[in-house]
């Protein structure tokens, strides 16, 4: 029997290895990897005023993302630059903007920051990472938790991060109507729309769909259940979809989705996409209540029709939460 102890331990310690989806716990970040390769980081640090991830990257390794501020690359436009990778954040809650966190703005702001980290956990097919935030005004009072759920998953030829956001209040708030939120990426600048005040490098060659057939600019203030931004990147052709489920408030959510390559789900901002002031999309919560918003992001090869992506969104449309 003795002879089974080496055995057994040396399975224990050799099955986190075999994990195709790899979850690290950093000093100021968690670390995902995917079947042995970087996929993404989510900065949580004492100096980072609003979590992100940095930089996304295709089943094949290239980076689908901007990578200023965090990096300076040539060809990259250096505008906003609180647009930082993935990030979740609003642009009005009791007056006070988390969206525009990591600008060069002076004085006391706000922030989202870190409470804890509850779970990371590795697996062979899928990896998830939860952590709990705190939106906290300049005074440093908390106005609201948010308990995050992000799932990372194992594919030969895409990757998919599936996002379960609980918003809840602590005082009594209100998202106000502002196009500044919510869900957003910012692309890499091939996957942006032809410019011709864009560098002439990297050739910016993207394209927008959305699921209701709506293109190019013509996405921005639309509502739709997804928006596929893709485009060549170093000789691949590539995508990144964004879904909205169906549980979310006020589903199909409007997008705040521009040539230059950002690329946001908001359902508040109603007044700014219908060009229209009598319109209120803002949404007030008393202490207790609470929204949730979920997301599939999907980083794929080819076009979205190659890629299946109207069927995948379908699938996703039939999941169902606890």
């Amino acid at each position: 029997m003795h002879r089974l102890i080496p055995a057994l331990l040396l399975f224990f310690l050799v099955a986190p290895l075999d994990a195709q989806v790899k979850i690290t716990q950093g000093s100021d970040r968690i670390i995902i990897e995917i079947d042995g390769q970087p996929f993404t980081e989510m900065f949580t640090g004492s100096g980072v005023t609003k979590p992100y991830l940095h930089p996304l990257r295709s089943a094949s390794g290239k980076i689908v993302t901007r990578r200023f501020p965090m990096e300076v690359v040539e060809g990259e436009a250096h505008d906003h630059p609180h647009h930082r990778g993935l990030w979740f954040a609003h642009g009005d809650v009791n007056g006070f903007d988390y969206w525009s966190l990591g600008s060069t703005r002076q004085g006391p702001q706000p922030k989202i920051e870190i409470r804890r980290v509850t779970a990371l956990e590795s697996g062979k097919k899928q990896g998830i990472v939860r952590t709990l935030f705190d939106w906290v005004d300049r005074d440093g009072k908390a106005l609201l938790t948010e308990d995050r759920l992000m799932t990372f998953y194992s594919h030969l030829t895409q990757r998919t991060i599936d996002f379960d956001i609980a918003l809840a209040a602590l005082q009594p708030v209100k998202f106000g109507d502002t196009k500044e939120g919510t869900f957003a990426i910012r692309l890499a600048p091939q996957l942006e729309l032809p410019s011709p005040k864009a560098p002439a490098t990297p050739k910016r060659n993207g394209h927008i769909v959305t699921s209701e057939g709506v293109t190019g600019d013509k996405v921005w203030g639309t509502r739709a259940k997804w928006v596929d931004y893709y485009g060549e990147i170093e000789g691949e052709q590539l995508g990144i979809a964004v879904f909205d489920h169906p549980t979310n408030p006020r589903h199909p959510t409007y997008w705040h989705a521009r040539g230059y390559g950002l690329f946001a789900a908001n359902i508040f901002g109603v007044h700014d996409f219908l060009n229209d002031k009598n319109q209120d999309g803002s949404m007030s919560l008393a202490p207790g209540q609470s929204l949730r918003f979920r997301y599939r992001v999907i980083i794929h090869p080819d076009d979205p029709q190659k890629a299946q992506i109207p069927s995948q969104y379908e699938q996703y449309a039939k999941v169902k939460f606890k």
